[in-house]
């Protein structure tokens, strides 16, 4: 490719009123207004002063930003120009929403959770976000190996910031100066994740702060979504081994599958093992081991009855499932060198707790089913390259409520891409925007209609115009 004329024979003059950048925030916006957003935010927000007047179309301003690409206060400005005036009204200048945001206390910010939880329940109905379909030989595999669990999963992540402006902002586990954002995403096998509850929290907090109160929120959001007959997994790292999250999971009605943490009582059950009782497997890839800087492709699993929190009164233990995986040790030389015990000088162990039915998931598939949830790490990723880019306030309840507004967009997105094409149904945010969102289109008007006159032989022309279709749709019938 190269241009068709030098830049001496070339000239640009920002003057036209009819483009608009984004044309396909008028189908995202659709399926939005369908889902009641704006009428949510009404309802559930009661933002104090004229700050917090007209939410709904403050938050429906926010979000539309977010979905074009805004990771700023400033940036949204790009929903400023003419010709994007002409397909919508009341769009908000930077300085308004800004204002707005820093209007929110911490119970604005749950105020807002709810119209996340509730939006993201429309958004699924409307689209079948989490329907679970026929899929491929690959999907219906994953349908065996997880038994028909939808798959919670729960872990936080560092958002980096900068200056000593932001309120809140610490160094936390990772070594970073910035705030932490607890997430729990959704997914079944022929689903991608959605975000179903968030929070966010001091940058030194540590991961399980909070935790119990958000894996309750969690589990509750999935039930309204699968029905109360779905059955739901909780997966968690060690960080979230304790008495509160895993108790808010049973209570809701999941099933917990956590990785432990290798104190005496887990070495000891894993030391009563015996050796009959180990089942080779093969990891699909083969795993870089860093600290010996061999790869590793050769493991076996065993499991073992197990009562978590065995030192705890006898209401707050449960029993359940100690599953482990074991792994050479090529640094057996090295801890025998440091005074550990026979249990580590040939194998190293990864142990998780879990409480789901064997008949459902035996130990091969518990094991493999566990190890999926770093699939959360990918949705961190998404965000931070999205509306998590920057947490633009210095005020910390205003980065709260930027954060679950960017829930709200990474959830809107991926219902687009799911309305528009298969193949969109499991793309990143970044996809989803450069296939459908960030549009050119010129605006026509006639007859009292307005035409949007996009780039012809666009190459995904159809999944637009499936989404926009889609927008078009009647609103449905009200439940009775």
């Amino acid at each position: 490719m190269q241009l068709s004329h030098t830049l001496a024979a070339t000239s640009a003059v920002f003057d036209d009123p009819n483009l608009v950048s984004c044309a396909g925030l008028v189908p995202v916006l659709a399926l939005a207004e369908s889902a009641g957003l704006r009428d949510l935010a009404d309802e559930h927000l009661t933002v104090p002063s004229d700050k917090g007047a007209n939410a709904g179309l403050k938050v429906a301003s926010l979000v539309a930003g977010m979905a074009c690409g805004a990771d700023s206060i400033d940036d949204m400005a790009l929903l400023r120009h003419v010709g994007l005036g002409r397909i919508f009204s009341r769009v908000y200048a930077p300085s308004t929403l800004g204002s707005f945001l820093r209007a929110f206390t911490f119970g604005h910010v749950r105020q807002l959770d709810a119209v996340a939880s509730r939006f993201l329940i429309a958004l699924a109905g409307l689209t079948g976000l989490l329907d679970v379909g026929a899929g491929s030989a690959a999907g219906a595999e994953q349908v065996r190996d997880e038994a028909g669990y939808a798959l919670l999963d729960v872990d936080d992540t560092i958002i980096e910031v900068h200056g000593h402006a932001k309120q809140g902002a610490g160094f936390g586990y990772s070594g970073v100066r910035g705030l932490n954002a607890l997430l729990a995403t959704l997914a079944t096998a022929s689903s991608a994740p959605v975000i179903v509850a968030q929070r966010l929290r001091k940058g030194a907090a540590g991961s399980p702060r909070g935790a119990k109160r958000l894996v309750g929120d969690a589990v509750r959001t999935s039930r309204r979504l699968l029905g109360k007959t779905g059955l739901v997994l909780v997966r968690m790292d060690s960080a979230f081994y304790g008495r509160g999250p895993v108790h808010a999971a049973l209570k809701g009605g999941a099933a917990v599958s956590v990785t432990v943490r290798m104190g005496n009582p887990v070495k000891t059950a894993i030391a009563t093992i015996p050796n009959h009782a180990w089942t080779p497997i093969e990891y699909t890839d083969a795993v870089f081991d860093e600290s010996s800087g061999r790869w590793i492709s050769r493991a076996e699993v065993a499991e073992i009855a197990f009562t978590a929190f065995a030192s705890a009164k006898k209401s707050d233990q449960v029993t359940g499932r100690l599953i482990v995986r074991r792994i050479p040790d090529f640094n057996a030389a090295a801890h025998r060198a440091a005074g550990q015990d026979s249990l580590f000088d040939v194998w190293r162990f990864h142990a998780f707790f879990t409480t789901t039915d064997p008949d459902l998931l035996d130990t091969v598939a518990a094991d493999k089913t566990h190890r999926h949830h770093a699939v959360i790490e990918q949705v961190h990723a998404d965000l931070k390259n999205s509306a998590l880019a920057h947490l633009p306030s210095g005020v910390f309840t205003a980065n709260a409520a930027w954060l679950v507004l960017a829930v709200i967009a990474f959830n809107l997105t991926r219902a687009a891409g799911t309305a528009a094409a298969p193949n969109l149904a499991r793309a990143t945010t970044a996809t989803i925007r450069r296939k459908l969102i960030t549009v050119p289109a010129r605006v026509a008007t006639s007859a009292r209609r307005i035409t949007l006159h996009l780039p012809q032989a666009w190459p995904w022309e159809i999944a637009w115009t499936t989404l926009f279709d889609r927008g078009a749709d009647p609103p449905p019938a009200p439940a009775t």
